[in-house]
C-alpha cells in the first residue's frame, strides 16, 4: 500500500498500521476510539508481532491516515488475497455482485458512499470492492468491479438490475458464464418470458422447512429463445418461490436468463446458485449492517468510510474461513484475548 503521508516523523507503516486495525475489528471495535483502545490495552510486545516496532500508536494516526489512504488500492490488495482462499462450488468458484449504501456515513455536505462487492458463494470470502461515483449508479461500478477480478472458468450470479446486455458480454468476454435475474420492474422482457409454454415443461421442486416457515422452490428450464439479445445466452429459466408462515402464504416468480449449459448447470444446479445468490446479503450486508452496526458509524472523513467497510470485509472473510459461522459469537471470542486476533491473522 502507497503510504500518503510525509515520510518525516512516520513511526510505523502502513501495513503495521492496517494489521492492528483489522485485529482491533476482529476483536469488535467499530471505530477508531476503540481501535485506539485496542492497540493501547495490547501492549507493545503483541504490537511488535503486527509490526510496529517503535511503541503504541493513537486513534488520530489511525484517523488521519485511514482518511487519506487509497480505498481502490486497498480494496484491490485486500480482494487479492481473498481470491486465493475463496471455495469452489460443483467444481467451480461462483461469485455473487451487489452492492451497499454505508447510510451512517452521510455527511452535511456529501452523500453516503455505495459500495459495490463481489461475495464468494461458499466460503462467504469477500472477493473485491468498489465505490459508485456521486454521478453514477451501481451498474458501471457493477462492470468496473468484474473487471477487477479473474473470471475464467466463473461463475457470476447478480440481481435484476444488473440484467444488461453489456453486463453479460463484458462476463462472456473475460471466459465466465453469468446468470442474470429477470423481475417485474423489466415489464417487456419479463412479459416476454412469462408467454413461454412453461406448462409443458418439466419440473424440479424442493421443498425446506426451518425458522418457522416452509419454502418451496419449483423450476423449469428451457432452450434459448432465438429472439434473447443477450450475449452467450443458452438457458432461460422460471423459477417460483412458494413461502408458507403461519398459514399465510406468498409467491414470487422470476426468470433467469443464463451462459451456462444444460450440462454443465442442470437445473438442480442453476436454482442452488440462485439461492445461493442471496447470501452476500445474509453474509455480509446484514452482518455489517447489524452485527458491526455499520450504518451508525460516526466515520465519516476523507476515504475513511470505505476503508473502515474494506476491514470489515476482511474480518468477516478471515472469520468465515476459520470456520466461525455466528460472527457475533466470534467478535466476542477475539475480544476475549489480545493474542487471538493477532493469531488469526497471522496463520491466515
Amino acid at each position: 500500500m502507497p503510504d500518503p503521508r510525509r515520510r518525516r516523523g512516520v513511526r510505523h507503516s502502513v501495513g503495521a498500521l492496517i494489521a492492528v486495525a483489522v485485529c482491533a475489528v476482529i476483536a469488535g471495535a467499530r471505530g477508531f476510539t476503540a481501535i485506539g483502545e485496542w492497540a493501547r490495552d495490547a501492549g507493545a510486545d503483541a504490537l511488535g508481532r503486527l509490526g510496529l516496532e517503535r511503541g503504541s500508536v493513537d486513534e488520530s494516526t489511525l484517523r488521519r491516515l485511514f482518511a487519506r489512504l487509497d480505498a481502490d488500492r486497498l480494496d484491490a490488495v485486500l480482494g487479492a488475497w481473498a481470491v486465493t482462499r475463496a471455495a469452489l462450488v460443483a467444481g467451480r468458484r461462483v461469485i455473487a455482485v451487489d452492492g451497499k449504501t454505508v447510510r451512517g456515513a452521510r455527511g452535511d455536505s456529501s452523500s453516503a458512499p455505495h459500495l459495490v462487492a463481489a461475495l464468494a458463494h461458499g466460503s462467504g470470502a469477500v472477493l473485491g470492492q468498489v465505490a459508485v461515483g456521486e454521478k453514477s449508479n451501481e451498474i458501471p461500478a457493477a462492470r468496473r468491479l468484474l473487471q477487477l477480478l479473474d473470471l475464467d472458468g466463473v461463475v457470476v450470479t447478480m440481481d435484476a438490475l444488473h440484467t444488461q446486455h453489456d453486463t453479460a458480454a463484458l462476463v462472456t468476454e473475460a471466459g465466465a458464464d453469468y446468470v442474470l435475474t429477470v423481475k417485474a420492474n423489466q415489464k417487456s422482457l419479463y412479459n416476454q418470458l412469462k408467454a413461454l409454454p412453461w406448462a409443458r415443461m418439466p419440473a424440479l421442486t424442493r421443498t425446506e422447512r426451518g425458522h418457522g416457515r416452509r419454502v418451496t422452490r419449483t423450476i423449469k428450464v428451457a432452450d434459448v429463445p432465438a429472439w434473447i439479445g443477450f450475449t452467450a445466452a443458452t438457458q432461460v429459466a422460471r423459477l417460483r418461490r412458494t413461502v408458507t408462515r403461519k398459514g399465510r402464504r406468498t409467491v414470487e416468480i422470476v426468470y433467469l436468463i443464463t451462459s451456462a449449459d444444460a450440462h454443465t448447470a442442470p437445473p438442480a444446479l442453476l436454482a442452488a446458485w440462485v439461492q445461493s445468490h442471496w447470501q452476500i446479503e445474509n453474509r455480509l450486508h446484514w452482518i455489517r449492517d447489524v452485527t458491526f452496526d455499520e450504518d451508525r458509524s460516526q466515520v465519516r472523513t476523507g476515504n475513511a468510510p470505505r476503508v473502515m467497510a474494506a476491514l470489515r470485509n476482511t474480518v468477516i472473510t478471515l472469520l468465515r474461513l476459520h470456520g466461525h459461522h455466528n460472527i457475533a459469537a466470534a467478535l466476542r471470542h477475539h475480544a476475549r484475548d489480545t493474542d487471538r486476533p493477532i493469531n488469526l491473522i497471522l496463520t491466515a
